[in-house]
């Protein structure tokens, strides 16, 4: 693809909806494997009498465990739908914890365009995964926002080097429009959130004040971890894992996933609350990537700072930074908490 994307057909898809074929059963091992590769060690997502403690009847998943299901299941949205670009880049990622995923959860995930929007020149493209369980109540809401990249931007080496170490049966590369397009819209069905199942055991409301700071927390990340995430998560874009595709694509070396450094921050932030359930919103705006050589990783500063409390609600917001090698990889990212 050499030329721009046709933005005006794209707009004309905002709205186009599918769902998930069968529904995603959520396996205790999974959210086991899932916490190992964010390494978020709080034991409910480990210890079942951990979680029953918190008051949930089994373990629950780390926040930014459904960005695994939700790449199988946006896959079929960028190679028939959002046609026109060669690469996407991913820039801002929303979770919406109405409620924590638990094993055992039987969850049917829909799939919608929700908008596309041009700025600085460049279109970012919104695509919305609803999570329902087996009552009809959403669990979780996750907004991912991707810049299209055309081939004009591009260095063309690059199209042949994916396609030559590319995982088989996954497109990377963007999709050619293929035959008649049909759009399908969401049903008009009423929207049941499902509300918090525990009362929050995170630090108490009348103990904090706008302005606190959280304890700062070194993460490592090596190649290997990356390696596992790619795995763990679905994520087999080479980008995270071959230096000379990560060079072509204008990077200085391999990167790390954006939703990894994501669940990193989230890990931290759970260690600070003692309670994964106790976050309800966690937006992130990516800045820069984390780089990760070959020899020595890479090691990225988590740090906090309380933004606002609301005394009505015994909530706040956190913002939440991400350093590494001296360069912000969070732009803006906030965590919306409920404390006890």
């Amino acid at each position: 693809m050499t030329a721009a994307a046709d933005t005006s057909t794209l707009d004309s898809r905002v709205g186009h909806y599918y769902q998930m074929e069968d529904t995603y059963l959520v396996g205790r091992e999974k959210i086991r494997e899932f916490a190992r590769a964010v390494q978020d060690h709080h034991p409910a997502h480990w210890n079942v009498d951990a979680a029953k403690k918190l008051g949930y009847p089994g373990l629950i998943a780390p926040l930014t465990f459904t960005s695994g299901p939700a790449m199988a299941c946006n896959q079929r949205m960028f190679e028939q739908v959002v046609v026109g670009y060669d690469m996407y880049l991913q820039t801002e990622e929303v979770f919406e914890q109405h409620r924590p995923i638990v094993e055992g959860d039987e969850l049917r995930i829909d799939i919608e365009l929700t908008s596309v929007r041009r700025v600085a020149g460049r279109d970012l493209i919104t695509v919305t995964n609803t999570f329902t369980d087996t009552a009809g109540e959403v669990v979780h809401t996750l907004h991912t926002t991707v810049v299209g990249v055309t081939g004009e931007e591009v260095d063309p080496a690059i199209r042949p080097a994916v396609q030559g170490v590319m995982m088989h049966g996954i497109n990377m590369l963007g999709a050619e429009e293929s035959g008649a397009y049909e759009k399908t819209l969401r049903p008009a069905v009423e929207t049941r959130i499902a509300e918090p199942t525990a009362a929050p055991t995170s630090p108490s409301f009348d103990d904090l004040t706008v302005g606190d700071e959280l304890p700062v927390h070194h993460t490592r990340l090596s190649r290997g971890d990356l390696v596992n995430y790619a795995g763990v998560a679905g994520d087999a874009n080479p980008l995270h894992w071959d230096e000379n595709i990560a060079k072509l694509a204008g990077q200085p070396d391999v990167i790390a996933h954006g939703m990894l450094t994501m669940g990193l921050g989230a890990s931290f932030a759970s260690s600070w609350t003692d309670d994964p359930g106790s976050v309800s919103r966690y937006a992130v705006r990516l800045s820069q990537p984390a780089v990760v050589p070959a020899d020595g990783g890479a090691d990225i500063e988590y740090s906090g700072k309380i933004k606002s409390l609301d005394p009505q609600t015994r909530t706040g917001v956190v913002l939440v930074g991400a350093k590494s090698q001296g360069r912000k990889i969070f732009g803006l990212a906030t965590m919306n908490i409920r404390f006890s």
